[in-house]
């Protein structure tokens, strides 16, 4: 056990964010560097070191929390990152990324706050990079079978890293521009700067990984080809297709997804623009959506000096502690305020869009909504509660809804696909085209970067046993296993 009082005498102390006026100046992660070390290994001795440490229930990745709590609190980094790497391909992503439900699942946060696991996460991973203590592990033999893997976010990277030490030749087929998946161009730079991408990518290219970009599998080569040419696939192409708003109006100039906005902005900072193609500069914005995705439309809107953003949720307000209906250990939904949202804009809970209205050039100017509520299980419109505000740009952060099916990968490998147009698979991430294997949310639907990575990894041990008849790799979940919630 780290320090058997630690809970008792030690306060939840989490990092320090730079100042709003400063943040808003530059695109940099809005943490202040380095001030998690000094903090970080009291942190990490407030963990109890449970009898059961329910942590381990609530992340897919089976993490061992307390494990590296403990290295931490003594500071032996090194033997920390070691144990955070025996579960994590990519901690440095989950420590920024993830929602942290190992937190809602920390015993001590039965009655006071939790273990901040998340900043120990990255304070013990950022600590390894720095010190040279994350380095290539190439594999010892080659076991002379290939591997595509088609899709290069997290699931995709997590399966290419496994399926590579364990042996077997890896090619990685990404459709953008560069590697990294919606880490890359989902992920505003503020939140997650992708210095962190590209140390692992060299880091798998040193291991034998080979990357393939700008190639779309089902256009650029067809899925036969593939087949033809390797011994097993992955595919690990996301759930990339926006839920859309059809109501009058939506045609107007101006309405984009979230995925036309945020991938813009981020290639501003890679250098590929001056200034993007649809920026919100001196723009009335509004947000539809209350999630993560939201979130990051607001930060970026702030950042490219937005006049005003509104962010739109159809649902009611959380609370601010958990319901007796979202009892410990389930991750809770609860009243959170992002960094972006710190950061100024208005948000409005139970709206529902009705339609938008244009100018003369056919550009957005307004959006009308109307304020609904949940009446036996069903949610219904208030009359007299329309309303229209400003609107000049709007992104629609509603979610996903499947797999691409426009660029024929799906039909030509002729996948089964479920009721809601995700992969089917079986409990060894199999497909039912022999030799196809699907990860991440092409197969889970929309989801968190950490199952994603689970993810990944579990359907690295399928592939391997299906090459070789046996697999050592570890999989730490099951197609079916779900979040801890209610």
């Amino acid at each position: 056990m780290a320090d058997p009082k630690g809970f008792l005498t030690t306060g939840r102390e989490v990092a320090k964010s730079r100042p709003v006026g400063e943040r808003l100046k530059d695109w940099n992660e809005v943490y202040v560097p380095g001030s998690l070390l000094p903090i970080i290994s009291k942190q990490a001795g407030r963990c109890m070191d449970c009898g059961i440490p329910f942590c381990h229930n609530g992340c897919p990745l089976g993490n061992l929390i307390p494990e590296w709590n403990d290295y931490a609190y003594r500071e032996d980094w090194a033997a920390a990152s070691e144990r955070l790497h025996a579960t994590n391909n990519f901690p440095e992503f989950t420590g920024r990324l993830c929602p942290a439900p190992c937190e809602s699942a920390c015993v001590l946060g039965i009655n006071q706050p939790a273990v901040t696991i998340k900043n120990v996460e990255v304070a013990i991973i950022d600590k390894a990079w720095d010190s040279g203590d994350v380095t290539p592990q190439p594999p010892e033999r080659l076991s002379g079978k290939t591997v595509a893997v088609i899709g290069s976010g997290p699931a995709g990277l997590a399966a290419a890293q496994q399926l590579t030490r364990a042996g077997h030749t890896v090619v990685v087929y990404e459709r953008a521009d560069r590697i990294g998946g919606l880490l890359r161009y989902g992920i505003p730079e503020f939140k997650m700067e992708k210095v962190h991408i590209n140390r692992r990518i060299e880091q798998m290219r040193a291991e034998g990984t080979k990357f393939r970009t700008e190639v779309e599998i089902g256009r650029d080569i067809e899925a036969a080809q593939l087949r033809r040419r390797y011994d097993a696939v992955v595919v690990a192409a996301g759930a990339t297709v926006s839920r859309d708003l059809p109501v009058p109006g939506r045609e107007l100039r101006g309405i984009h997804f979230a995925m036309e906005y945020l991938p813009l902005a981020n290639k501003v900072q890679e250098g590929d623009f001056i200034a993007p193609p649809i920026t919100a500069a001196g723009k009335h914005v509004v947000v539809i959506g209350g999630g993560d995705t939201g979130a990051d439309c607001v930060g970026t809107a702030h950042r490219q000096g937005a006049a005003s953003v509104t962010q739109l949720e159809i649902m009611p307000r959380p609370g601010e502690e958990r319901s007796t209906g979202q009892p410990w250990p389930t991750f809770p939904m609860l009243y959170k305020v992002t960094s972006a949202h710190q950061e100024g804009g208005e948000r409005v809970y139970s709206v529902s869009t009705t339609h938008f209205e244009g100018d003369e050039d056919g550009n957005v100017q307004s959006l009308h909504l109307i304020e609904v509520e949940f009446k036996d299980g069903k949610l219904e419109q208030k009359p007299g509660t329309e309303r229209s505000i400003p609107a000049q740009l709007v992104t629609l952060a509603m979610g996903f809804t499947g797999t691409d099916q426009e660029n024929g990968l799906v039909q030509q490998f002729g996948l089964d696909l479920d009721g809601r147009g995700n992969i089917v698979r079986d409990a060894d991430y199999a497909t039912n085209v022999e030799g196809v294997y699907v990860a991440g949310d092409a197969g889970r639907g929309q989801s968190l970067i950490v199952w994603a990575i689970a993810e990944g990894r579990s359907a690295a041990r399928g592939v391997d046993r299906f090459l070789t008849g046996a697999s050592e790799l570890p999989a730490p979940v099951r197609p079916t296993d779900r979040a801890l919630t209610v």
